[in-house]
């Protein structure tokens, strides 16, 4: 059914009059009675009585007119939807993160995107880095933050969004607690709580980088998924660990975080997203992670 025959329709039928109609509708008569008359055709059955004194709605007539004005709302509504999901202003994204994301990015982006966007549902995972790569590459997460840089970069983009220093964590009974800072070298003959290592992101190879520059290899006597699990274990005195500074915010009882000399503000964290997605939503999504984080210092990969 012609949606513009139904909306001329309607006004005839509020008009009750094809001159008036014609007027309200900024065309001549003719064309508009045709219109009707095929509406009429169309539906095998008669919308009006009409003379040269006036027009009335038949009982087919009337019962349209109640159908008209609904379907033509809806169709309004569903026009109003796709035009909005088309500048992606209404829909679905899905977002995953490493945990320590959470800790500095995600509260700002997630207030922002929600502000201005209300209408997107936004569905939050938290993964490991390994999971969260096999999550974008098979769909089931649109857009990921996780620390750079990737190994296996394939069909993913990445951008730089934040880049923070490494701190060493100590128990609060170490003999170091009471320095306001240490080196690498101190920590040398410490005993190490680090994550695995992941095909996503080279964090534990960043640490031993460092720990080979300053002069010796880290002795790693237990390992665990989560770096704020590593604090944990640094607090039950297994060992010590070096984590990115935002992790401070945890304010774990039983350790201190240390600034670490000579260490440069080197750990990325990113935003990654599969190569050609063409997703509205996740493009206004990447245009508020710009917004809010100024794209770190790093360009996109």
């Amino acid at each position: 059914m012609n949606l513009q025959r139904l909306r001329y329709f309607v006004v005839v039928a509020e008009e009750l009059s094809f001159t008036r109609a014609a007027e309200r509708l900024h065309m001549a008569q003719p064309p508009l009675s045709y219109q009707i008359r095929q509406l009429e055709e169309e539906l095998g059955a008669r919308l009006f009585y009409r003379n040269k004194r006036n027009v009335r709605l038949t009982e087919a007539g009337r019962l349209l007119l109640e159908e008209a004005r609904r379907l033509l709302v809806h169709a309004e509504q569903a026009a109003s939807v796709v035009q909005r999901a088309g500048q992606g202003e209404v829909g679905r994204l899905s977002v995953g993160f490493v945990p320590s994301a959470a800790n500095r990015i995600l509260p700002p982006l997630l207030r922002a995107f929600g502000e201005r966007f209300p209408s997107v549902e936004l569905l939050l995972r938290e993964a490991d880095p390994d999971r969260l790569l096999g999550s974008l590459g098979d769909g089931r997460v649109d857009v990921g933050f996780l620390y750079l840089p990737l190994f296996e970069q394939g069909s993913l983009e990445s951008r730089s969004v934040s880049r923070e220093p490494f701190v060493a964590v100590l128990p609060d009974t170490h003999p170091l607690a009471a320095r306001p800072r240490v080196t690498l070298q101190d920590l040398a003959e410490e005993p190490f709580v680090l994550t695995p290592k992941y095909r996503g992101a080279g964090l534990r190879d960043k640490i031993a980088a460092h720990c080979r520059r300053a002069g010796f290899e880290p002795r790693v006597v237990q390992e665990a998924w989560l770096m704020q699990t590593t604090v944990s274990l640094v607090a039950g005195g297994i060992g010590v660990t070096l984590v990115p500074a935002s992790l401070r915010n945890l304010q774990r009882t039983g350790v201190v975080y240390k600034a670490v000399e000579g260490l440069s503000p080197e750990i990325e964290l990113g935003a990654v997203w599969r190569r050609g997605d063409t997703s509205p939503v996740l493009k206004a999504f990447l245009n508020v992670v710009g917004e809010v984080t100024g794209w770190g210092e790093g360009g996109g990969r």
